[in-house]
């Protein structure tokens, strides 16, 4: 073999040219009684000499890679009856891939773990090997072969997997050791558990192989969830065979059915104790569940329909009652389960409406403390202390409310206002609340931090609840509130009692960074209210403080960037959605507010940094599934099973919360996107647009003294024509500034005062181009229909003076006829006075005479007619050529062309009198 030559170079960087050092000499001395030791006991003794050098030196391991492999795997080949030896040879491989311990290692030098596995890696000879060493019988020789492969997997992965796959059997034998001896059936897991994370070849061949079978089989030796890591390597492996792969998840669900994975929730004992591995391989079961109720990957085309019928068949083996018992029901179970648990539920009943209907029908309890579970779950987001189940939580009624008009109403039905309690009685103390009336406690519990947090999560479920529905933003505009204290307060609608909280949250100076977050998520209910809600708009203008306020909070430069922006947003919702003609309230005295307050400019340049910031930035990019390290330690910790500190994920003070992140998800900022264009084109035609009301009456429309009334009649019109003129120039100078400044605000530094007056020019002057350029295409258009016109009547004079043609043609014919008629006649004459006598027969010449005479008359008569409609039809034919010249038609061409088809049609018909 050619490995040691390969290898020499590495060795001489790292030992210099010297052969005589103390590692290569000594690895050389025991290859040499390996190979050339004539007693057996010699050999072994080298043997396990060389595995305990290699195991503790990284320098002995780069000295084995120089010249050790093909001693070693000759033994492989050769000396399988000595199964001493094959331990040895095995244990001697698997201690020079094996790296050395860092802290005892020095950092300069070369890794030889890596190098040797990849050496031995290259010839696909040694993994055939190793992979028929899988068939021998002792126990140990299985045991290091498996191991020694999964060295070579974590350091020559693609490699690996290639000679596997071109290994006859290779696959085979891999899962033959997932019903050996537990030992060696944890190890063949792991290796398999690795093999199949991208390889989708490894992954079919192994489904083929029954690994579904195989992998429940292991899970219901272990016990299910309160196994050990070998069920998370088997739930491990189970993903990594339905991950974007909707033929395993069809083949799963028609097979096996989706029971078995379901009964990996099933909480068993009393005390429904969670131990850390408990909780992994929960979390674990979930995930694979939550893959199976997504689908397969994106681009497959049968994704659609495969999830459709998973989150079916899900629903109809009880999958919604176990996650409702472990998420809601059980709520001593760790925060990361339930939150995984809710976010299960949410994607069951996202687009499907018989699982929304089945979750909304679910109770929970018994007897008298039985509840809606969507009751409950609502109960849990009001009081939990985790960030996180409150934004798991959230998005169960986010899924349920999206685009489900009657599970919107449903809700909405509810929101009945409770007499405000005069002791504090907690949720949880009664059960038979409705869910409306649990949202509304909810939202106007007190003025204190700790009740704003929960204003603030009623507020974002009544956000969902409210969404894209008309119908229940109306009903919720209706609610009206008793203030808490009778006697000092006046009841006001639920709208404005929101924004006054809102206005209390901004006041209050919490130290408390977690909870920053509260005006971004009332702002998102507002926002989300007001959107196709006039009535929503006039509700906040009602209070002339609203405006006010809200248009310091968006100058606030305390306020984060998404707090502004939202605010923002709200300003222009009351620009948009404003229906109101009341002076003061209407769109104009909005804008026009604005505009005093901060400008046109600034207002917009809130839009763009709320754009550029990193919760609208990050929404629309789904966070992607993190594969671990290729290790069974890579478990989290109980710190990172318990809720996540995210407070040091904030540098600034001004920074929005993380958290954010997920509740303002690609709908809803896509919302806020295409409102900030809406906003932008109707500040534009506000402006464009002239106020309504006339405040001074010029004094030119008065009548003069002694000004006759024609004079006052036409100076009053010359007024008029130049007032309108005057308008109609302000309205085009102002409708291309306001476009100018609603444009300016993405790069306000480059432009200049000047530009900016130079394109209002420019778009005066384009718009009196564009009005010029109409004109003119307007006439042309009529001079062509009249073009088209005139040919049509120069068409039908051709075909009149082609018939009277045709009749003239006719009576010269029968004047020939009659010519001839005579000619006979004479003829006939002539032969009966040579023959008769004279006497006897009357004058011919006078008979002769007689008939010429009447038919000359009667040939004048009809030549006269004709004449007198030639002469009309050659008047007409005269104003036709007129117009025709007019339009530029060569009328001679014309006639010529008439008279050649004329000619060609008497040739054709002289030839058909010829053939007859």
């Amino acid at each position: 073999m050619d490995l040691a030559s390969r290898y020499k170079g590495v060795v001489g960087l790292v030992f210099g040219d010297n052969p005589s050092s103390n590692e290569d000499s000594y690895i050389q001395r025991l290859l040499d009684r390996i190979s050339n030791g004539t007693l057996p006991d010699d050999r072994r003794s080298a043997i396990v000499e060389l595995q305990s050098v290699v195991a503790e030196s990284n320098a002995a391991q780069l000295a084995f890679g120089a010249s050790g492999f093909p001693v070693v795997v000759g033994i492989l080949k050769d000396q399988r009856d000595d199964v001493e030896m094959v331990r040895g040879a095995l244990e001697t491989l698997l201690g020079a891939l094996t790296p050395i311990d860092h802290a005892r290692a020095q950092k300069t030098e070369v890794h030889a773990a890596l190098m040797n596995s990849d050496l031995l890696s290259r010839e696909a000879e040694n993994i055939t090997l190793l992979l028929s060493l899988l068939e021998e019988e002792d126990f140990y020789v299985r045991y290091f072969t498996l191991q020694i492969l999964t060295a070579l997997l974590m350091n020559s992965q693609n490699r690996l997997q290639e000679a596997i796959l071109t290994t006859p059997r290779g696959i085979t034998r891999l899962m033959d050791m997932l019903m050996d001896r537990e030992v060696i059936r944890n190890e063949a897991l792991l290796l398999l558990t690795h093999l199949t994370r991208e390889a989708e070849e490894i992954q079919k061949i192994v489904v083929f192989e029954g690994a579904f079978e195989k992998i429940f089989s292991i899970i219901k030796e272990e016990g299910g969830s309160d196994g050990d890591v070998v069920v998370q390597d088997c739930l491990e492996l189970l993903k990594n065979l339905l991950r974007n792969s909707s033929s395993n998840q069809i083949l799963l669900r028609e097979t096996m059915g989706f029971e078995p994975i379901i009964s990996v929730l099933k909480l068993r004992g009393i005390t429904y104790k969670f131990t850390q591995q408990k909780t992994v391989n929960l979390l674990c079961a979930l995930e694979t569940i939550n893959m199976l109720i997504m689908g397969g990957a994106v681009t497959d085309p049968g994704k659609e329909s495969n999830k459709l019928a998973n989150r079916t068949v899900f629903v109809q083996k009880k999958l919604l009652d176990h996650l409702l018992m472990l998420g809601v029901e059980s709520q001593w179970s760790p925060v990361a389960v339930r939150c995984m648990t809710f976010k299960c539920i949410g994607d069951l009943v996202d687009g499907h409406p018989k699982n929304r209907d089945i979750l909304a029908s679910k109770v929970l309890g018994e007897d008298r403390q039985a509840e809606p579970a969507l009751n409950s779950i609502l109960r849990i987001i009001l009081q939990t202390s985790s960030i996180q189940e409150f934004v798991a939580a959230d998005y169960v009624f986010k899924t349920f409310c999206e685009k489900n008009r009657e599970g919107q109403a449903m809700l909405a039905s509810t929101l009945i206002p409770q007499p405000h309690p005069t002791t504090r009685d907690p949720l949880e103390d009664d059960v038979n609340m409705s869910f409306g009336s649990m949202l509304l406690r909810g939202i106007f519990p007190g003025e204190t931090d700790g009740d704003l947090e929960t204003c603030c999560r009623a507020a974002s479920i009544l956000s969902h609840v409210l969404k894209d529905n008309i119908q229940c933003k109306e009903k919720a505009l209706k609610i009206v509130l008793e203030s808490p204290v009778p006697s000092m307060g006046t009841p006001e609608p639920l709208f404005q009692r929101i924004v006054r909280y809102l206005a209390v949250a901004s006041s209050m100076k919490s130290q408390d960074k977690s909870k920053s977050y509260i005006q971004q998520i009332i702002l998102k209910l507002l926002v989300t209210w007001t959107v196709d809600c006039p009535a929503a708009v006039q509700c906040f203008l009602d209070s002339r403080h609203h405006l006010t306020y809200l248009l310091d909070l968006v100058s606030n430069p305390a306020a984060t960037v998404c707090i502004r922006g939202l605010a923002s947003i709200l300003l222009g919702e009351c620009v948009i959605y404003n229906k109101s003609s009341e002076n003061g309230k209407d769109a104009f005295a909005v804008v026009d507010a604005v505009s005093q307050k901060m400008g046109l400019t600034s207002y917009f340049s809130k839009f763009e940094e709320m754009q550029s910031s990193l919760i609208f930035s990050s929404s629309s990019e789904r966070p992607r599934e993190d594969h671990e390290p290729l290790t069974r330690t890579a478990t989290p910790s109980e710190a990172e099973i318990e809720d996540v500190d995210v407070a040091g994920a904030m540098d600034k003070g001004n920074e929005d919360h993380p958290m954010l992140i997920s509740l303002f998800d690609p709908s809803f900022t896509g919302l806020v996107k295409s409102l900030e264009g809406s906003i932008r084109e109707r500040i534009v035609d506000v402006y464009s647009r002239p106020k309504s009301e006339v405040a001074v009456v010029p004094a030119d429309l008065e009548q003069r003294s002694g000004e006759n009334e024609k004079d006052y009649i036409n100076r009053v019109k010359a007024f008029i024509e130049k007032q309108c003129s005057e308008i109609q120039n302000l309205l085009a100078r102002n409708a291309a500034l306001a476009e100018d400044v609603a444009s300016s605000g993405r790069n306000e530094q480059s432009q200049g005062s000047e530009q900016r007056a130079s394109t209002v020019m420019e778009k005066v002057h384009i718009d009196s181009i564009k009005r010029e350029l109409q004109e003119t295409s307007q006439r042309l258009e009529t001079i062509k229909s009249e073009k088209a016109k005139m040919e049509s009547e120069a068409s039908e004079y051709k075909n009149v003076a082609a018939k009277l043609e045709s009749d003239l043609k006719g009576l010269s014919d029968a004047y020939n006829n009659l010519e001839q008629a005579n000619y006979h006649l004479e003829k006939e004459v002539r032969s009966l006075k040579g023959g008769e006598d004279p006497m006897e027969y009357p004058d011919v010449e006078a008979i002769k005479e007689e008939v010429r005479k009447e038919a000359q008359k009667e040939s004048e008569d009809e030549l006269n007619d004709l004449l007198v409609c030639l002469g009309q039809e050659e008047s007409k034919v005269e104003k036709l050529t007129a117009k025709l010249v007019e339009l530029g038609v060569d009328v001679d061409k014309l006639l010529e062309d008439i008279g050649d088809e004329l000619q060609a049609q008497g040739e054709c018909e002289d030839d058909d009198d010829d053939d007859h």
